[in-house]
């Protein structure tokens, strides 16, 4: 008996219709949100250089609110960095959970390439910023800022320059980033975290125990959980744990698979109703109180001469790409995964220039690595912008060479000709479907037809009108013209 045939798996083939659906949805959300986050960070860099308004921008970053009580005295900033984007790392979290169950990571051998992606996207960055700070004697300690790609920036970006990216790279980008969130929260939680206090510490897993129990036991009701999330997320903080870590472990507790009778997992309805909130709301605000750094010319000259900061550049827009790229082409290469048909390397290698935007996650490692200088930590923040803008453009320009191309993919995976609500090519194994395309092509046959025998009657009534005046003058002239002789009979005619 022959060996069973093993067909190749395609490296960014086509996605099956629900995991399509899925992330047209949520990269629709995250479009929405990555653009706000540019608005926000745009307004936070002329909030913080315009004179007349630099001194408003810092008391209002720098006001504290909060119960001192329990520790919660906290400036807007950074209630802002620990509060609002434990939302964001909830939904990262949600997110996370989802593919682990029911999406690319749920089956190891499509997970190996996102993993791989986004562990080399994260190695290489980290080994750039580390040569470079070396080679110029500066301090190691950042390692991890040029880590983290900002999936909604990324989006936004996609929005504003209107490229038709096919669904599996954008896909791919998605899941990229939520690999790359997973990293980034362990990379925060092992080496940004100095002090542990470990009776706050208990008290939030045994928070976090209760919450896992509540959803097991099929209580609802966000009364309950609120609460519950808001004190789990407080011990967390007085802990030394960075709090968004909380908001992680939320999401991942939740359900993200549907049973009888449901149309949609709790943990989808929750993203749902939670992402806005985090897409629209606390990102745009932690942007708004991080990226508000004084820039002037002799700043932006430090960026490309200090280590730290020419570090943080280099290992977004060189480091990302090649580890993205490398880690998806080594992938392939000693997979039994092959490239799409209906794409090329150079499709790859701009997405891997567009993981280079790293912003929010990139901002707040930041704030961790260089806490005690906060001329060091503004520096960084202007690396930050600098390397993500650098990115970006050439990503745009990259990606506008191939957008011809990518919109002739994007028409065909969009192609509704029997208008089911379904595209074609999710439809090509269906006898249904064949039937429906063939009474619409007897349709418009039958339409041919008879727009076709219309014409020919119309040129058959009009060629006899022509020919009723040609043969009407012509005995009226062979009357007048009598032998063939002209009309004055001096020759023939």
């Amino acid at each position: 008996m022959s060996a069973p045939r093993t067909t190749a798996r395609k490296v960014f083939g086509r996605l099956s219709l629900p995991e399509r659906t899925y992330v047209t949805d949520a990269l629709r959300t995250e479009t929405v949100g990555g653009v706000l986050l540019l608005v926000a960070a745009v307004a936070a860099l002329v909030w913080a250089n315009v004179p007349a308004l630099h001194g408003s921008y810092e008391t209002v970053s720098h006001f504290h609110l909060g119960p001192e009580a329990l520790g919660l005295n906290l400036s807007v900033e950074h209630w802002a960095a620990d509060g609002l984007l434990a939302v964001f790392f909830f939904v990262a979290g949600i997110e996370l959970k989802r593919e682990l169950v029911a999406g690319e990571l749920r089956d190891p051998r499509a997970a190996a390439l996102p993993v791989a992606a986004a562990l080399c996207g994260m190695a290489v960055p980290a080994l750039v910023y580390t040569l470079t700070s070396l080679t110029g004697g500066g301090d190691e300690g950042g390692w991890a800022v040029p880590t983290a790609t900002d999936i909604a920036f990324a989006l936004a970006v996609l929005a504003v320059i209107g490229t038709s990216l096919p669904s599996a790279l954008r896909a791919f980008l998605l899941t990229l980033a939520v690999v790359d969130d997973l990293f980034a929260i362990l990379i925060i939680a092992v080496f940004f975290t100095d002090t542990i206090h470990f009776a706050a510490l208990g008290g939030a897993i045994v928070g976090l125990a209760v919450f896992w129990v509540l959803l097991r036991t099929g209580v609802r009701g966000w009364y309950v959980y609120v609460p519950l999330a808001l004190v789990v997320w407080a011990l967390m903080y007085n802990s030394g744990v960075h709090a968004t870590i909380a908001g992680v472990a939320m999401g991942l507790m939740l359900r993200c698979t549907t049973r009888e009778g449901e149309e949609h997992s709790p943990g989808e309805h929750i993203e749902h109703l939670v992402r806005p909130l985090s897409a629209g709301l606390a990102v745009p605000l932690f942007a708004l109180f991080s990226a508000g750094v004084t820039i002037s010319g002799g700043a932006l000259g430090e960026v490309f001469t200090r280590p730290e900061t020419l570090g943080v550049v280099l290992g977004l827009v060189v480091g990302k790409t090649v580890g993205i790229f490398g880690g998806t082409w080594l992938t392939a290469r000693f997979t039994r995964a092959s490239l799409s048909e209906d794409l090329t390397w150079a499709d790859v290698f701009a997405v891997a220039t567009l993981a280079g935007i790293g912003f929010t996650v990139s901002l707040l490692i930041g704030e961790l690595a260089f806490e005690g200088d906060r001329t060091l930590t503004d520096e960084v923040k202007a690396a930050v912008l600098t390397g993500s803008l650098i990115a970006a453009t050439l990503a745009t320009v990259l990606l506008k060479l191939r957008n011809a191309r990518y919109r002739r993919i994007y028409e065909a995976e969009e192609r509704d000709e029997d208008s089911d609500g379904i595209p074609d090519v999710y439809e090509q194994d269906d006898p249904a479907y064949h039937l429906r395309m063939a009474e619409i092509h007897d349709r418009k046959a039958a339409e041919h037809r008879r727009v076709a025998a219309e014409i020919a009657r119309e040129r058959s009534e009009e060629g006899g009108e022509q020919t009723a005046v040609e043969s009407g003058p012509a005995p009226r002239m062979a009357a007048e013209v009598p032998g063939g002789a002209g009309e004055d009979g001096d020759g023939p005619a």
